[in-house]
């Protein structure tokens, strides 16, 4: 599959229309795993289904008007675009919810107990996302390398060995950036 990735990412590179449309169908499932692990980590309530977060990511990948087409490093660089797409996505609509008009003053009360009163609310966790995203978006001017760890790891689900390859590392050394990155990002969160 990596070979074939890659001979698609170089065909669209070229311009080749048909290539864009190829190239869902082979790293479709790849993409399919890494939304369902991401979304599994959202708060409960996410209306987001894998396969909505899959296409959404895709179409802005992917320009199927023919004349856009996005310059791909590799198998790596691709997967990489696509972490970044699946966020911005749950960032946008963490963003959208939190809207008044979107229902964001409102409070989710589970009808089986609605005396609960739980520790994180529906809208406290919408907060924290976008918390995480002006965090991330800081460490990324200030350490891209970290940033992207953390992109690959905690939003694609990627294993650390996984992003390592991706990014040319060992393990050791994709864990030492996300151990750093973790650590900065708390950092920055609780100031």
């Amino acid at each position: 599959m990596t070979h074939e990735v890659t001979q698609l990412l170089a065909a669209i590179e070229r311009g080749e229309p048909k290539a864009a449309d190829q190239l869902l169908p082979v790293v479709y499932l790849e993409l399919r795993r890494l939304a369902a692990q991401r979304l599994a980590k959202e708060a409960p309530g996410q209306t987001l289904e894998a396969t909505a977060l899959v296409h959404e990511a895709y179409l802005r990948l992917v320009d199927h008007g023919g004349t856009d087409l996005a310059q791909w490093d590799g198998r790596g660089h691709f997967f990489a675009a696509a972490a970044e797409a699946m966020r911005r996505i749950l960032v946008e609509q963490a963003r959208r919810k939190q809207r008044i008009k979107h229902g964001g003053q409102l409070v989710r009360v589970e009808l089986a107990d609605p005396d609960d009163s739980r520790e994180n609310t529906q809208n406290e966790l919408w907060d924290r996302i976008v918390e995480v995203d002006a965090a991330l978006e800081k460490l990324a001017s200030e350490d891209p390398l970290a940033a992207n760890v953390v992109k690959l790891h905690y939003f694609s689900g990627l294993s650390l060995d996984e992003v390592g390859k991706l990014l040319g590392m060992s393990r050791a050394s994709a864990y030492r950036q996300w151990t750093y990155a973790r650590t900065w990002l708390k950092t920055e969160i609780d100031r």
